[in-house]
């Protein structure tokens, strides 16, 4: 088999594409970057209010 130009320059011409996709890591990314903290639901602000007549109603009555 005889060898010819472009089968000489294939390994060389492999390894240029290569390392100009995989040559350097990725930017590196912090913790805090990747993690979104908020809560499940919206706080109700009437949920927390007590009302005695409204409890004598439900629970006496």
């Amino acid at each position: 088999m005889a060898h010819t130009e472009h089968d000489e320059k294939a390994p060389e011409t492999a390894e240029a594409l290569r390392r100009a996709r995989f040559g350097a890591l990725p930017e590196r990314i912090r913790p805090q970057d990747t993690v979104e903290e908020r809560p499940a639901t919206l706080p109700d602000p009437a949920r927390d209010n007590y009302d005695p007549d409204e409890w004598l109603v439900r629970y006496c009555l």
